[in-house]
């Protein structure tokens, strides 16, 4: 089981990306998936975590190439984008 303080780490380190943008895509994508996720999983969205959101962003948006350590079903479920929910 993946520890909850990572967890909370993760969702805050999600939520506050500098933008609002990024963070509606990037904490709306862990809000929606992060329950079902294994130990490789978190450790993906970690890992992407700390790349600049300018790219996970377009990666996501499917304006640049995802890097080959970031490709899989993973990033297909980002680039659906179907888990944000904009705040009225």
């Amino acid at each position: 089981m993946i520890q909850i303080d990572r967890l909370k780490r993760l969702r805050f380190r999600a939520w506050h990306r500098g933008t609002r943008e990024a963070d509606y895509m990037i904490g709306g994508y862990f809000d929606r998936y992060h329950e079902t996720w294994g130990a490789a999983e978190t450790d993906w969205f970690e890992a992407l975590l700390e790349e600049d959101d300018v790219d996970v962003m377009a990666w996501a948006l499917r304006t640049q190439a995802v890097p080959a350590q970031y490709a899989g079903p993973a990033m297909e479920l980002m680039q659906k984008l179907d888990y944000v929910e904009i705040p009225r």
